[in-house]
C-alpha cells in the first residue's frame, strides 16, 4: 500500500474517512485527552506534547491547513460551549477566550502533515501498517474483487448479464462486420463509460487474460454498462428495421455514443467514473490516469460498505441467498 500522506490531501482523507481502520488505530495509539461530546479531544498543548514540538508549530499547522483540519473535527470553543467545557474541566484557565480542540482524526491529520518530525513519522508508519492490516483481513488479500462485497453486487451483476446477452444478440443480428465486432463494440461501451478499452482496464488492475473484467467492476459502473448495452440493443434493432439492412461500424458506433452522451445518462456515467477512479486508487492502488480529474477521497459510507461489519464476501452473500431460498422452499 503506497500512500503519499504528506503531499496528497486525497490520500490523507482516504485514511481519515476509513472508520474501520480508525478504530484499530485509536486502540493501538491509546492517546489520552478530554472526553467531549462523545469524542476524545486534545488542546494545542496536548498536540504539541504528542509530537514533541513547540505549540507555535501546531498553530502554524492550523493556519496553513485549517479547512482540512475542520473537515476532520478541529473546532474552536467560544462562548457557552467554552463555559460548559471549563465547568467540566476546571484546569482550563478562565483567561482563555477561545479554546482550540482536535479530535483523534484531526490529531492523525497533523501527523500526516508534519515533516521532519520523528513522532509524526512513527505515527504515519503505524497508520499505514494498521490500514493495510484491515484491508488484508477484510479482503483476505484479494483486493481485485473488493467490489463484490457490495450487498447490491449480486443483483446488479445478474441484470448486467441479461443486458449483455441482449447486446451481443443485437450485434450479431444488426451489424455488418466480422467476428471482431463483439470486441470492438464492447470496447466502445467501455470507452464511453470509463475512457478505457478492456485491455487497458485489465492492465491497470493487474488482471490475468482469463479474468472476467465485469466481476471486478463496481455496481455503479455495471449499471451504466447495462443501461448503454440494453439501450443500444433496442436502438440497433430499431435502426435495422428502418434501414432494411445491417448497420456498418460508423452507424452502430454513433448509436452507442449518442446513448452515452444523452443528458439522462451522463450524470450516472460521471458518478461511475468518480467512484471507479477514487475507489480503485484507495482500495486497489490502481490509478486510472485517464480518469485523473474524477479522483476524490472515498466517502466514509463507502468504507463501511466494503469494509464495515455488515460487508460480506460474495461467497457469504451467495450462501445467505441460498439459505433464504431453501427456507422459503421448505415452507
Amino acid at each position: 500500500m503506497n500512500r503519499d500522506l504528506i503531499n496528497s490531501p486525497v490520500e490523507r482523507q482516504n485514511i481519515l474517512n476509513n472508520s474501520v481502520a480508525l478504530k484499530e488505530i485509536e486502540k493501538k495509539m491509546n492517546l489520552c485527552g478530554y472526553s467531549w461530546q462523545g469524542e476524545n479531544v486534545f488542546t494545542i498543548t496536548d498536540a504539541a506534547q504528542i509530537f514533541a514540538v513547540d505549540p507555535r508549530t501546531i498553530q502554524r499547522v492550523i493556519e496553513l491547513n485549517r479547512d482540512e483540519l475542520v473537515q476532520n473535527g478541529f473546532q474552536v470553543l467560544t462562548g457557552d460551549k467554552l463555559i460548559h467545557f471549563r465547568e467540566k474541566y476546571t484546569n482550563i484557565s478562565t483567561q482563555v477566550r477561545a479554546l482550540s480542540l482536535f479530535t483523534f482524526r484531526s490529531i492523525l491529520n497533523i501527523g500526516m502533515i508534519l515533516t521532519n518530525n520523528d513522532k509524526a513519522r512513527s505515527m504515519r508508519s503505524t497508520i499505514l501498517d494498521i490500514t493495510m492490516s484491515v484491508f488484508e483481513k477484510k479482503t483476505q488479500g484479494n483486493y481485485q474483487y473488493i467490489n463484490q462485497r457490495d450487498p447490491e453486487f449480486i443483483d446488479v451483476s445478474y441484470k448486467n448479464e441479461t443486458g449483455r446477452r441482449d447486446f451481443t444478440k443485437a450485434i450479431n443480428q444488426y451489424i455488418n462486420m466480422g467476428a471482431y465486432k463483439y470486441e470492438y463494440f464492447t470496447n466502445k461501451v467501455y470507452q464511453c463509460i470509463f475512457l478505457e478499452k478492456a485491455k487497458e482496464y485489465q492492465r491497470i488492475l493487474g488482471l490475468s487474460n482469463r479474468s472476467n473484467l465485469r466481476d471486478t467492476m463496481y455496481t455503479e459502473v455495471l449499471r451504466c454498462i447495462t443501461a448503454v448495452e440494453k439501450g443500444a440493443a433496442y436502438e440497433l434493432e430499431k435502426e435495422f428495421n428502418r434501414l432494411g439492412h445491417k448497420l456498418n461500424k460508423d452507424e452502430a458506433s454513433a448509436i452507442i455514443e449518442a446513448l452515452a452522451t444523452h443528458p439522462f445518462t451522463t450524470p450516472f456515467i460521471e458518478q461511475a467514473r468518480t467512484k471507479m477512479a477514487s475507489r480503485d486508487l484507495s482500495f486497489r492502488d490502481a490509478e486510472h490516469k485517464k480518469l485523473g480529474q474524477y479522483i476524490t477521497s472515498v466517502d466514509p459510507e463507502d468504507f463501511d460498505r466494503f469494509l464495515g461489519e455488515k460487508s460480506k464476501s460474495l461467497e457469504q452473500q451467495i450462501k445467505e441467498h441460498r439459505d433464504v431460498f431453501l427456507r422459503l422452499k421448505d415452507k
